[in-house]
């Protein structure tokens, strides 16, 4: 269920040059402040990917609500 989430959203993911430095910046639009900037776009990918994990772990401890991305969903159940 993760997984599938995590693909889902960095598939919607987008990247740009930035032109002062070079860098490239990522950032997945339904979720807003999940963004990286890094020296290469393998290495952005990498961090967008490690963002969103914080990302959704921390969604998930607080109870936040988890945006649906292409048909994927979080749901977070209470076990008795």
């Amino acid at each position: 269920m993760l997984t599938a989430y995590i693909r889902a959203a960095l598939h919607s993911a987008h990247y740009e040059t930035i032109e002062d430095d070079g860098t490239f910046f990522g950032s997945i639009p339904s979720i807003p402040g999940v963004w990286s900037n890094a020296k290469t776009l393998e290495a952005c990918r990498e961090e967008l990917e490690s963002v969103l994990e914080g990302w959704l772990l921390l969604s998930i401890a607080d109870h936040s609500e988890i945006p649906e991305i292409n048909g994927r969903r979080v749901e977070i159940r209470q076990v008795a």
